[in-house]
């Protein structure tokens, strides 16, 4: 699946709408000549369409490029629109997206706090 990528570095999202008849060489020359970035950086780069139904991602593993598709079947996905804008997300916020949420949430609470906070339950039980 498309979120089973955690190992990319950074994930960008090409902000505005792409024309989804690009292929790997097509969304590569944006990378390259819109946004100035390396291709080859460990990076993950999505694109959406107009209707904001598909998504594509391009990501380069060791030996060549991959292309992965993703379209919802209901709903859109919550995609910035301003153009000629790259936007760099989070591992978490590449979840929200691909779920059909938005990628500004509000009031997201962050795991770690939640982790630490029951290890700390957990510590105080295990003392007495």
């Amino acid at each position: 699946m498309l979120g089973d990528i955690p190992q990319a570095e950074n994930i960008y999202l090409a902000c505005g709408y792409t024309d989804m008849r690009k292929a790997i060489n097509g969304l590569a020359a944006i990378v390259q000549q819109n946004f100035k970035l390396n291709l080859f950086s460990n990076s993950l780069f999505l694109f959406c369409e107009r209707n904001c139904s598909h998504l594509k991602a391009l990501y380069w593993e060791e030996k060549g490029f991959v292309l992965l598709y993703k379209r919802l079947e209901y709903g859109r996905f919550q995609w910035p629109r301003s153009q000629e804008e790259l936007r760099q997300i989070s591992y978490q916020e590449l979840r929200w997206l691909l779920e059909g949420l938005s990628i500004d949430q509000p009031k997201a609470v962050k795991k770690l706090f939640m982790a630490l906070s029951f290890a700390s339950l957990k510590r105080k039980t295990l003392w007495k």
